[in-house]
């Protein structure tokens, strides 16, 4: 585990930038100084030639380096493409420190987002919205379009929706969950109310993936991670959430889940997060190549069969985002119409429409939130 990082443990970047920039004018200022020998030049010269080593070797914890502090979860893919970050020292090279902190789940990276503790998280773009509608300036940056998807076993006489009726349907998260909501949504345009037609069981996920798995549930509404592990096993979709997505009225496919950080990150540290945005995108083009980092990930994940591994990296590289930032903004401000209808206030607050500046544009081009 990393240690818990505090805002005193960890300076805004703002502030680390403006103690770097004191320290340069310091020494700028000493060096054009006109005391001094020959000697006192030698010692100088033989300095500046310790410091590029030290520099050449450390390149990743150089004070030249932007830092960036990252919230995340030990066995999430943020993790699987950090590592690609670092093994291959592409943050080194895109001249960023990026300082790591291991988070216990999606709410404790909330936390630690809204209090100063990291830079960086991943979250959806839901609660980006909803935090800008209580004065916050949360921006969101599509990571993945991965979702999740009705699962039933492979002999199921389930073939339709309208054969859930009266069967138990397991769904991972609350009430409130997005691709729960979703999911009834699509089904009342049919006249299908699974809310009330259905006996519906929440829970974690890895609970209802293993009472899934051991036949204790008709069907089960899962992340898109368990739903691998259904499929290996020889589970069959009823529906998949970007299917339900697409017939609400999507284009193509949405990220639900981004990377999610303050606008004034963006003003004060714009040209890094391009940076890191790009090696990110790296990493995931070389894990979507790499059999040796899958390989890696199988035995972090526990996954030894190679058909259940394969369908993780398909299943992945497909849930890479293409698309341009504005389509992705339109798909969801169009879903979050449908979301707000069915779930109401508790759901999204009091906005009744996306708020404009949800989507991070760059830097320039941020629409501030309303408060």
């Amino acid at each position: 585990m990393y240690p818990d990082t505090t805002i005193k443990d960890n300076p805004k970047p703002d502030r680390s930038e403006q103690i770097l920039t004191a320290k340069r004018q310091k020494n700028a200022k000493n060096a054009s100084s006109p005391k001094g020998n020959s000697g006192r030049r030698q010692r100088v010269r033989l300095g500046a030639i310790f410091c590029l080593t030290l520099t050449l070797a450390f390149a990743g914890r150089s004070e030249a380096a932007d830092k960036l502090r990252l919230g995340v979860q030990k066995t999430g893919t943020f993790a699987w493409e950090l590592a690609v970050i670092k093994a291959s020292k592409l943050d080194a090279k895109a001249d960023l420190d990026l300082v790591v902190t291991e988070l216990a789940s999606t709410e404790a990276a909330k936390i630690a987002l809204m209090g100063g503790a990291v830079d960086i998280i991943l979250s959806d773009w839901l609660w980006v919205a909803r935090e800008r509608g209580l004065a916050s300036n949360l921006v969101f940056q599509p990571y993945s379009t991965a979702v999740g998807a009705l699962m039933v076993p492979a002999d199921s006489p389930i073939q339709t929706l309208d054969g859930l009726k009266g069967k138990t349907i397991g769904v991972a998260g609350g009430p409130i969950d997005k691709s729960w909501l979703l999911l009834r949504a699509y089904t009342q345009r049919d006249g299908l109310d699974l809310k009330a037609s259905a006996n519906v069981v929440f829970g974690a996920p890895a609970l209802l993936y293993a009472k899934t798995a051991n036949g204790e549930l008709d069907a089960n509404l899962n992340f898109w991670n368990y739903v691998v592990s259904l499929e290996a096993r020889g589970f069959r979709r009823l529906i998949g959430i970007d299917e339900v997505e697409r017939r609400l009225g999507a284009k193509g496919p949405l990220a639900m889940v981004g990377y999610v950080f303050d606008e004034s990150l963006a003003k004060s540290h714009g040209a890094a997060l391009d940076r890191f945005f790009k090696i990110a995108h790296e990493a995931k083009e070389e894990l979507a190549r790499s059999d040796a980092d899958w390989t890696r990930i199988g035995k972090e994940i526990g996954v030894t069969d190679p058909k259940e591994l394969a369908l993780y990296r398909k299943r992945y590289v497909e849930g890479v985002p293409t698309r341009p930032v504005e389509d992705e903004a339109a798909d969801a401000a169009a879903l979050y119409h449908i979301l707000r209808d069915i779930g109401g206030p508790e759901l999204v607050g009091a906005a009744n429409e996306l708020n404009p500046g949800t989507f991070y544009k760059g830097a320039a081009n941020q629409t501030p939130a309303e408060h």
